[in-house]
């Protein structure tokens, strides 16, 4: 039996999830195995290897967006991941917000960026 939990994201642009996993100090694969219950493993077209026996992989899905694959269980016993998945989460539309900003078009529109924390 798999222990693996598949989640729907807002995640799709594969290149700022990588640099938003890194600015957290998160190392990434690409196209490896997501580390589970008693060596189950499960593939992912990202994957964020966390400190421990289990990692955190996005799989993308036909519309573009991904999905979260992890052992939640697992993840849970070395890490807050509500916090660990919100961090990703915010860092992530942080990154996006900056990029787009950045884009043609907009350089010159008058942007003010408010982070909350």
């Amino acid at each position: 039996m798999s222990h693996f939990s598949t989640l729907r994201t807002k995640i799709s642009d594969a290149e700022i999830l990588k640099s938003s996993l890194r600015d957290l100090g998160i190392g990434v694969k690409n196209n490896a195995d997501v580390r589970g219950y008693n060596g189950q493993r499960v593939r992912a077209d990202i994957v964020a290897t966390l400190e421990g026996e289990y990692d955190l992989g996005w799989s993308r899905n036909a519309d573009g967006s991904f999905d979260l694959i992890a052992d939640l269980w697992g993840v849970a016993k070395k890490h807050n991941q509500t916090e660990l998945i919100n961090s990703i989460n915010q860092k992530y539309a942080v990154n996006k917000t900056l990029a787009e900003v950045k884009r043609p078009g907009l350089q010159n529109a008058n942007v003010k960026l408010v982070v909350q924390k």
